[in-house]
């Protein structure tokens, strides 16, 4: 899961629900102080929640974005079903284009990180004029790899039998086992918990069983049309590197590795997304030509 280091609201962001014909969703609304040139959509993964974005809001209201995090449907502050086929792909996706009526900018660039890049090409598919561009971030063309798939199946056998506190104990603890794992200040070790109980079971094992079974969509992506963004980092561990790279070549995309960075660039490195993001977006105003891009940590 994406970890946030700070749960500050940067200034000029508003949380609130929004509200759209299929319900509403919790968001964090970013808005810029100088000319708006652009909206952006940002949509979170799996176990996630929209303040794995908080790091990443003022880089891109600094460049002059209204930046919109979103929680999806039963994902931890938006409600949602209780059974699994309320999570279906498309449900999801429909869901994004909801959204992106109702923030009234016209089309936006979608961001999707992990599966929220499964869920926001789902929408693209379905509705490519209502996006300027599509980001796909730490976020590969098909099915996660073999240890990633064993440790959803363990989550899945446990939700339906287990309480909340003792899943997210053994959640935790195989966290722990991870040598680059660090244990996370009290405020933050709270609000991953609290996420965690407000986060419907049903909504983790419908999008589990997505991220365990979804087939390689390289050939969809490179028909989007759309300008499309692949980045990640270099130090990448649910997708390998290598897949992603192809994913990049394969369909055109704009292509970023952000060095020294994991699964979650938009925690770790937000300027060096940000200006990767913001670069992308005046590309895709004028072209489609597709560029290489590695940046550096800082």
């Amino acid at each position: 899961m994406s970890t946030p280091r700070s749960l500050a609201l940067p200034t000029g962001t508003r949380a609130y629900a929004l509200v759209t014909p299929r319900g509403p969703f919790a968001v964090l609304d970013a808005r810029p102080t100088a000319a708006q040139v652009g909206t952006a959509l940002l949509v979170p993964g799996y176990t996630g929640s929209k303040e794995d974005f908080l790091a990443l809001l003022e880089p891109l209201t600094r460049a002059g974005y209204r930046a919109v995090a979103v929680d999806g449907r039963g994902q931890h502050e938006s409600p949602g079903p209780r059974r699994a086929r309320g999570y279906t792909p498309r449900t999801l996706a429909e869901d994004v284009l909801a959204q992106t009526a109702a923030l009234g900018d016209g089309p936006v660039h979608l961001v999707g990180h992990s599966f929220g890049g499964l869920v926001a090409r789902s929408a693209a598919r379905l509705a490519p004029d209502s996006f300027r561009s599509l980001t796909l971030l730490a976020s590969g063309p098909g099915h996660v790899g073999p240890e990633q798939r064993a440790k959803i199946r363990l989550l899945r056998a446990a939700l339906p039998v287990l309480p909340p506190a003792a899943v997210w104990a053994v959640t935790r603890w195989l966290d722990s086992r991870d040598p680059a794992h660090v244990p996370d200040e009290p405020d933050i070790a709270a609000f991953l918990q609290q996420r965690w109980y407000n986060t419907r079971p049903a909504q983790l094992i419908a999008t589990g069983r997505q991220l365990r079974t979804e087939p390689d969509r390289t050939k969809g992506l490179a028909a989007l049309p759309l300008p499309l963004h692949v980045a990640y980092g270099d130090e990448e561990s649910v997708w390998t590197v290598t897949e992603l790279a192809a994913l990049a070549h394969d369909t055109g995309a704009r292509h970023t590795v952000i060095r020294g960075a994991g699964h979650s660039p938009n925690v770790s490195h937000p300027e060096q997304l940000a200006t990767a993001l913001t670069e992308f977006w005046l590309e895709a105003a004028t072209s489609r030509t597709p560029a290489q891009d590695v940046r550096g940590a800082h």
